[in-house]
């Protein structure tokens, strides 16, 4: 390609934007990168009203030599800016002889450290914002919603000497069909890229490229346990109030945040509101999400009980079986899935209404402090997003005792099988607080049917959506994790010579137990999950994370107003929890729907946000930038405008005006 046939073709200017007559000439100096550091600067004779595309031209004339310059750009080093607009003069820019100017590609290497502990070599734009960066990325790698993740910076590890010249393996992805494929799908939708036999096109071109991608798809084997205690753990929600503090600004370039090229960064799930996950479209997507969950319970980021741990470690045990024994069954799944997907689609139209799903016999009570007595018997009946109660079956024709809008509440288990325990409880938004329903079920089948509608029905859907189904057989899986089955349980728990029970469970269990005695007890949990299909397994695995108490919270420790000592603020996907430091208690929960508006103070570096009844709350960030939080807060508002009808298109100027600017609601 010719280059001056490329510049011209990228700034169509007319000989007048050059230097006119009427204004004075002056010197500019520009260095050209890759003519090397010892290399002297171009000098150029501009004009204030010459344009940045003018200069580029010249620019280019001058150094006379031939190559595609289409992907190069203007960057002043002064003002951490990038020279994009070529019609803009160097008035308008406000550029001087003294600026320093350098003329470098806007897209360059980065290598890219996943969940899953694979490093990867990629193209990445250092002249966009992050989160077109992180768009482009994930469509390189096949992950659909790529909102739900950012980049941040890794933790500084303390290496030992022997350590200092050890590099882990980096896979380069930033071959020439790569690159094509990056500039032509720079700014894409969510929806999935094509495949052939499983591997998207550009993984398509060697072998070596399509083992790549199959190791993205599909979980790596279990880390030694030495590997799991070398890992930086957190040992106080200070430390993980630290780690999101390294989160990139999703607004400003890498290049305006000091990242070089080659510089290594993590690319990780940021907001925890998944939205549309589909085995068939989204196995790379599915695996780092396994693979994240899985280190943040190994690592201890989030607590557990010890049974949820042993069942944690016979999940990730069945995973990495079938993952090595049977791998060429997964497509075969995938398509099983689909056909099992459209059938419960097609029942769901038909039975939508069914009075055995929206009309049961509950017993239901407002629980007071101390105690949960008081239980009564009710005709319960859901219509869209709202249950009513009647005191008979007879009179539920009539006017309700009360209707509850479950639509912004929260709904959770309470559920002991062994002793018969089906409980649901609700959180519901009110002017005075979040009041406190619970609902009992009488079995298996009633609590999964009443389990699934809340779930739904807290999200704005009705029993007629289609993920009702596959709702209602995730809980009944759910349940059958937690049965017991004495009668086999001597048969079951037979030693496993292979299993290597340090590296399923976190540290803490590493000292507790001896392999001996960690083996029965994962065994145990192992034979309710052992006939799951890999991906079913995955998904358990997740929807288990998911139910974890302090599932989805990040952590910044701030400065109320008002307050003289340091408090930790929890961002949830619903709401912001105040925690006292001292003792971890929660004082105050604010949710994300009584919210009017919130706004930044940028010069003293405070957050302002005002709720329903007149509430004001403003703090300072101690362990984070204010515009972290920002964005935290923004981020999981934009999370909740998706639905899965238009999960295909982002929106992302709803996204950058939720995380950049103040925000009414």
């Amino acid at each position: 390609m010719c280059f001056i046939v490329c510049a011209f073709s990228l700034f169509p200017l007319c000989q007048r934007c050059f230097s006119p007559p009427s204004m004075a000439a002056w010197d500019l100096s520009i260095i050209l990168e890759d003519l090397g550091p010892d290399t002297p600067p171009i000098t150029l004779s501009v004009s204030s009203d010459l344009h940045v595309g003018g200069v580029i031209i010249k620019l280019v004339e001058k150094t006379q030599m031939k190559r595609d310059w289409s992907d190069y750009a203007l960057w002043w080093e002064q003002k951490q800016q990038w020279l994009l607009r070529t019609a803009w003069t160097l008035e308008k820019y406000g550029i001087h002889a003294d600026a320093r100017l350098l003329f470098i590609p806007q897209h360059k290497p980065l290598k890219l450290g996943l969940p899953s502990g694979m490093t990867l070599k990629v193209w990445a734009s250092f002249s966009s914002p992050v989160f077109q960066a992180v768009m482009t990325i994930c469509r390189i790698l096949n992950i659909r919603h790529p909102e739900e993740l950012s980049l941040l910076r890794p933790l500084e590890e303390k290496k030992k000497k022997k350590d200092k010249d050890k590099v882990g393996e980096i896979y380069d992805l930033t071959g020439k069909n790569s690159l094509t494929f990056f500039f032509s799908h720079s700014f894409s939708g969510t929806q999935p890229v094509s495949l052939y036999n499983d591997v998207p096109a550009h993984f398509a071109d060697s072998a070596e490229m399509e083992a790549i991608y199959k190791m993205l798809s599909v979980t790596q084997t279990q880390p030694a346990p030495e590997i799991i205690t070398k890992q930086y753990r957190p040992s106080s929600v200070v430390d993980k109030a630290h780690i999101n503090g390294r989160w990139l600004d999703s607004s400003r370039c890498l290049r305006q945040q000091g990242v070089q090229e080659n510089d290594l960064l993590w690319l990780r799930f940021k907001y925890y509101s998944f939205c549309d996950i589909e085995p068939k479209y989204d196995a790379v997507r599915l695996t780092q999400l396994y693979e994240q969950a899985r280190w943040a319970i190994l690592l201890e980021d989030i607590d557990c009980t010890e049974e949820e741990m042993m069942l944690f470690g016979a999940l990730q045990y069945h995973i990495g079986k079938v993952s090595q024994s049977e791998p060429e069954r997964m497509s075969t799944n995938a398509a099983m899935e689909n056909l099992e997907s459209a059938l419960q689609s097609l029942e769901v139209k038909m039975e939508g209404g069914s009075s055995s799903a929206s009309d049961m016999l509950v017993r239901h009570t407002k629980p007071k402090k101390l105690t949960l007595k008081g239980y009564k018997q009710y005709w319960f009946k859901f219509q869209d997003t709202s249950i009513s109660y009647f005191k008979s079956k007879e009179e539920s024709v009539g006017e309700p005792i009360q209707q509850i809008n479950l639509k912004g509440g929260e709904v959770a288990p309470d559920v002991n099988v062994a002793s018969q325990k089906f409980l649901i409880r609700l959180l519901i938004p009110s002017p005075e607080g979040m009041n406190e329903v619970y609902l009992r079920c009488e079995n298996e089948q009633q609590y999964a049917h009443w389990m699934a509608g809340c779930l739904l029905a807290s999200k704005g859907k009705s029993l007629a959506d289609s993920s009702f189904q596959s709702e209602i057989q995730s809980i009944r899986s759910f349940l059958a994790v937690q049965k017991t089955n004495s009668g086999s349980s001597s048969h079951t728990l037979a030693s496993d010579e292979s299993m290597n029970t340090h590296s399923l469970v976190s540290p803490r269990y590493h000292k507790k137990y001896k392999p001996k005695q960690l083996t029965p007890r994962i065994l145990e949990a192992y034979q309710n999950i052992s006939q799951l299909s890999m991906t079913d397994a995955m998904m358990r695995f997740l929807q288990t994370w998911q139910a974890l108490p302090d599932f989805g919270i990040s952590y910044v420790v701030v400065r109320f107003k008002g307050s003289r000592k340091d408090e930790v603020l929890g961002i949830a996907s619903n709401r912001l929890i105040r925690i006292d430091l001292g003792v971890g208690d929660v004082v105050k929960t604010w949710r994300y729907n009584n919210m009017k508006q919130w706004n930044v103070n940028w010069d003293i570096r405070q957050v302002a946000i005002e709720f329903e009844g007149n509430v004001n709350v403003a703090f300072s960030c101690v362990t984070a930038d204010c515009k972290i939080v920002h964005e935290f807060i923004g981020g999981y508002i934009f999370m909740s405008t998706r639905s899965r009808e238009k999960s295909g298109t982002l929106n992302e100027e709803l996204f950058h005006k939720l995380t950049v600017v103040m925000f009414w609601l």
